[in-house]
Order: structure tokens, then sequence, then C-alpha cells
């Protein structure tokens, strides 16, 4: 009888060893998965404050500079995600409150989400917002951001193509402001117009829109 005993004793080792490992198979799936981007649908996106093209497209080239004074074409837009925000560096609320809000966003993210998004800040106002402007207050919000401005007549027409309304407006002390669109443009790594993000902006739903949108793209 001792035999048996040892062998039951040896079955019951065996059994419970696979036990385990499939326990542990099933808890590596479930942290793995739970990891992993949510794919949201149109309407979840929309209630998330994002709005994903049908089709994506493409807009013209343009020449820009940055706040390193180095020249920004749409090359520079290729490779990764870049949010867009038109705006100036003396808007008194709305841009420094969208700027910060997508700094909360991106410091949230990764290090290789991080990697993979770029945050631009297109300047409306060049007139005032030379690169030496830029460079102090765009590194302010996030030292990754990127500060770009230039000729009027090709921010008009790069803000035209990705539906992005501005005017300038004459205030009664001589001084003037300038009237934007307070979304975030967003342009897939292919450099074409993917979509965008509503105000108002929450971090938390910025960053789940955003990476539904990566892991579906």
């Amino acid at each position: 009888m001792a035999p048996i005993k040892a062998l039951n004793t040896g079955s019951v080792r065996l059994t419970l060893v696979v036990v385990l490992v499939f326990v542990a198979l099933v808890l590596t799936g479930f942290v793995y998965k739970m990891n992993q981007p949510r794919i949201l649908n149109k309407y979840e996106l929309r209630a998330n404050g994002a709005v994903e093209l049908d089709t994506p497209r493409k807009f013209s080239d343009f020449q820009l500079t940055d706040h390193h004074g180095q020249p920004f074409t749409q090359e520079n837009l290729k490779g990764k995600w870049t949010l867009i925000f038109f705006g100036f560096t003396h808007c008194p609320d709305i841009c420094p409150t969208t700027m910060a809000a997508a700094a909360r966003m991106y410091a949230a993210l990764d290090e290789d989400e991080r990697e993979n998004l770029q945050v631009l800040l297109i300047s409306l106002d060049p007139e005032r917002d030379t690169p030496e402007q830029l460079a102090k207050y765009v590194p302010y919000f996030n030292s990754d951001f990127i500060g770009v401005s230039g000729n009027q007549h090709v921010l008009l027409k790069l803000a035209t193509e990705l539906n992005v309304a501005f005017s300038k407006v004459d205030l009664d002390n001589g001084d003037y402001t300038i009237d934007h669109s307070g979304n975030l443009v967003l342009i897939n790594p292919y450099g074409h117009y993917h979509g965008f993000m509503k105000p108002p902006f929450e971090e938390g739903s910025m960053r789940l829109a955003w990476r539904s949108i990566n892991a579906s793209f």
C-alpha cells in the first residue's frame, strides 16, 4: 500500500503545479489585457471630447520656424502623432489653460507613448511671437513641447486646411487680441489631419481618447 500512497501524493503535487501554472497564466493574461488601451467607438470618443475623421485628410506643405529658430515643415509632423494648438502667447486664458491640460495629459503617458507624440503650439500672432518669445513661453508647460510661427499667409492657409478659424481683433486701447478656435488638432504619423479634440479638456479623457486612436491606427 505504501507505493500506492507515494504515487497518489506525486499525482496530487503534479496536479497542484498544473493548477498553479494555469492560474498564473490567467492572471498574467488578465493583467496584460487590463494594461492595453481600450478601443473606443466613435460615440465613446465623442463622449471623451475627441472626433476621428472617417478619412484622414492631406494638407499642403508649409514652412514655419520653431522656437529654436529652426525650419519647421510638414516633414516634422511625420513619424509620430502630433497634437496642434493654434493660439498665441499673449492669450489671457484659453491658451494657457489648454497648454496646461496638454501638459498634464502628456506627463501621464508612458515613456514610449511620449516618444510617439509631440505637442505643438502654432502661434497666430507672428508680430509678437518671435522664436525668442515662444522659447520663453512654450517650454514652461513642458520642455518637450514645440512652438512655431511664421508668415501670416502661411499660417492662414494651414489653419484653414485644418478647420481652425481665427481673426485679429483691435482693442480700444490700441492693442489687439486674436479670436480663435479652441480645438486641439490631431495629426497622424503620416502627416495627415486625423481628427481633433474639443474643449473643455480633461487630462484623463484626453489620454483615454488618444490611446484608443493610437491603438486602432
